[in-house]
């Protein structure tokens, strides 16, 4: 079977439409499905099926898939083992991440990559909505996720997670609101309180379900945000509290403050995710060391504060 026929099969489990696959792979739906009726002459079995207005794999070509998973791994670890062979990591490696993702960790990782001119690393952000960041690592070689665990969802999809950080989650205050006189904060503590919430399902707004839970009482949220920037001038603004991470928020000066919250888990995983082919490549995993080692100099700089 044609290698480049089996990657077309493996995009099709990953990106679940025949045109999403001729989008990404830059070539029209009909030459998609016209290589994919080839496959399954080759293969010798039925590996698509109409599903509604799209298709399908069958139980088939999901075992072909993930083969084909399989194969683009082996290529890649040998490439790599050439490439070490040969003490040169190169090429492109694209990168996107969240916004406060990006703000802790890319002006450190450029700088740590300067040495490496041989490798390319190309840098975006997403706009703060994105709550599947598995859905991105078909188009980008690394993406920085934040979770309030590191998610079994990623490892069953058959990604490579490599965790870099945990970042606590504080209460942000007003400044001279009365709870800023505490050290640190309880769930009772803000029981009563308004809220400064962020869009549903994002890390910050379970910390909310954890203080619900851990009362018994509701909580008031008054506006949802997903920039924290915003968040913090609507704190500082005297229009509620929330939950912002430490590591980003700028208290000193802005008109707020901030205090840990005890009593549940109030923090967020920061990991990268990746195909695991993609990890094979030494340009990658040179750009995955050198995260590892930003993100353990930037917690060990706001443990020493």
């Amino acid at each position: 079977m044609d290698v480049k026929r089996l990657e077309l099969l493996r995009e099709l489990a990953e990106r679940g439409t025949v045109g999403a696959v001729a989008d990404a792979m830059q070539v029209t739906p009909s030459a998609v499905s016209q290589q994919l009726k080839v496959l399954e002459r080759e293969a010798g079995y039925t590996l698509i099926e109409p599903s509604g207005r799209g298709v399908t794999l069958t139980v088939a070509g999901q075992a072909l898939a993930q083969t084909a998973t399989e194969i683009a791994v082996a290529i890649e670890r040998a490439e790599g083992q050439w490439r070490e062979f040969m003490k040169q990591p190169a090429g492109r490696v694209t990168l996107t991440t969240f916004p406060t993702g990006g703000e802790m960790l890319l002006s450190g990782l450029l700088t740590r990559m300067a040495d490496v001119p041989e490798v390319e690393l190309i840098l975006s952000d997403e706009d703060g909505i994105t709550t599947d960041f598995a859905e991105l690592t078909p188009d980008f070689d690394v993406v920085l996720a934040d979770s309030p665990t590191t998610s079994a969802a990623w490892h069953e999809r058959g990604l490579q997670v490599v965790p870099l950080m945990s970042e606590p989650l504080d209460v942000a205050l007003p400044e001279g609101h009365p709870l800023a006189k505490k050290a640190s904060l309880s769930p009772k503590d803000v029981v009563g309180e308004t809220w400064i919430g962020v869009p549903h399902d994002y890390p910050f707004d379970r910390v909310l379900g954890q203080v619900v839970a851990a009362t018994g009482e509701p909580v008031r949220v008054a506006q949802r945000i997903s920039d924290n920037s915003i968040v913090e001038a609507l704190v500082a603004g005297g229009h509620g509290i929330a939950i912002l991470p430490r590591f980003t928020t700028r208290e000193h000066g802005n008109g707020l403050v901030t205090r840990p919250l005890v009593g549940i888990r109030a923090k967020r995983e920061i990991s990268a995710l990746l195909r695991p082919d993609r990890f094979e490549r030494p340009s990658v995993r040179l750009v995955i060391q050198a995260l590892r080692d930003e993100a353990r100099a930037v917690s060990d700089a706001h443990q020493s504060i």
